[in-house]
């Protein structure tokens, strides 16, 4: 049985070898004939017009992947420029912040220490260390002690007013009761009449209390009361308080009022320490004579 074989072009006509030297001759005429003649020109726009859509057909992929390729990198470059501009927002914010912080300090440090007050030594600059612990005590330490001479009764201030006083000190930190503990009083008067009376802590960090004031007394609201200089401690002129309420209740003989304090009791990070002043004299007083007591006469000898 005979099997059948499938039809080939390459079972017919010339062999391979000779079509491929054709061929070859071929070629090297057209190419000769063209150098030589231009004579393929025409042919050549032809073909190019016919093939021009598709060889833009075949390096559209490309043009798309480049095109596509490149929005990526810019998206990319423009989130991490983003990124990093957020971040340097940041630093800057922080560092502004701590420049405003440093511009505030330096400020209230100026004003510290160009503070003067009538018949009063230079003073001396301290630092806030820490706050009590105990809710009860109104008191700071400070960072300035023996070794800075500082003695107890000293006056704490800062650019406001009145802070406090100097209770204790150790060699290198001191102890400082703020006005508004409740052991702390001091003399003072409204600045607006010269009304003199006792401010007194109330153990809470933003009040101060008058007591034992007539109702009949001229004060009022927003009056601002001053150390009154009396007591030979403060020094006459610092601020200390201002009245927020009068409560002048007919039951009572007295009023009861209310005020806050000036000076930064609960933020001041740089005080002033005032030195101690000089004691007052003493008046002197003449001895009072004797009288002879009746009935009793000296005795001469004799």
């Amino acid at each position: 049985m005979e099997t059948s074989h499938p039809f080939r072009f390459s079972d017919r006509g010339p062999s391979s070898l000779v079509r491929l030297i054709f061929l070859i001759a071929l070629s090297i005429l057209l190419i000769f004939v063209d150098l030589r003649y231009r004579s393929l020109e025409s042919t050549r726009r032809t073909l190019s017009l016919l093939i021009a859509p598709v060889q833009r057909l075949a390096v559209l992929p490309e043009i798309y992947w480049d095109s596509f390729r490149e929005r990526m990198y810019k998206q990319d470059s423009v989130v991490r420029y983003n990124i990093a501009l957020e971040q340097r927002h940041q630093r800057d914010l922080i560092l502004l912040q701590r420049l405003q912080a440093l511009e505030a300090e330096n400020q209230r440090l100026r004003t510290l220490t160009s503070l003067t007050l009538p018949n009063v030594p230079s003073m001396t600059v301290t630092e806030v260390l820490y706050s009590e612990r105990d809710v009860f005590k109104r008191r700071i330490w400070i960072d300035k002690g023996m070794n800075a001479n500082i003695q107890p009764g000293q006056i704490v201030l800062d650019a406001k007013g009145l802070v406090g006083q100097v209770t204790r000190v150790y060699p290198w930190l001191s102890e400082v009761s703020l006005i508004t503990d409740k052991d702390q009083a001091v003399p003072v008067q409204v600045q607006r009449n010269g009304l003199r009376t006792f401010v007194q802590g109330t153990g809470n960090i933003a009040n101060l209390s008058i007591r034992f004031l007539p109702i009949t007394a001229d004060i009022q609201v927003n009056d601002i009361l001053i150390t009154s200089g009396l007591d030979g401690v403060y020094p006459l002129g610092i601020p200390v308080a201002r009245v927020v309420k009068v409560d002048k209740d007919g039951n009572t003989p007295f009023a009861r009022i209310l005020c806050i304090p000036l000076g930064g009791v609960d933020e001041a990070r740089h005080l002033t320490i005032m030195p101690v002043l000089p004691k007052l004299p003493e008046i002197p007083v003449d001895p009072v004579p004797e009288k002879p007591v009746k009935g009793k006469q000296k005795k001469h000898g004799g």
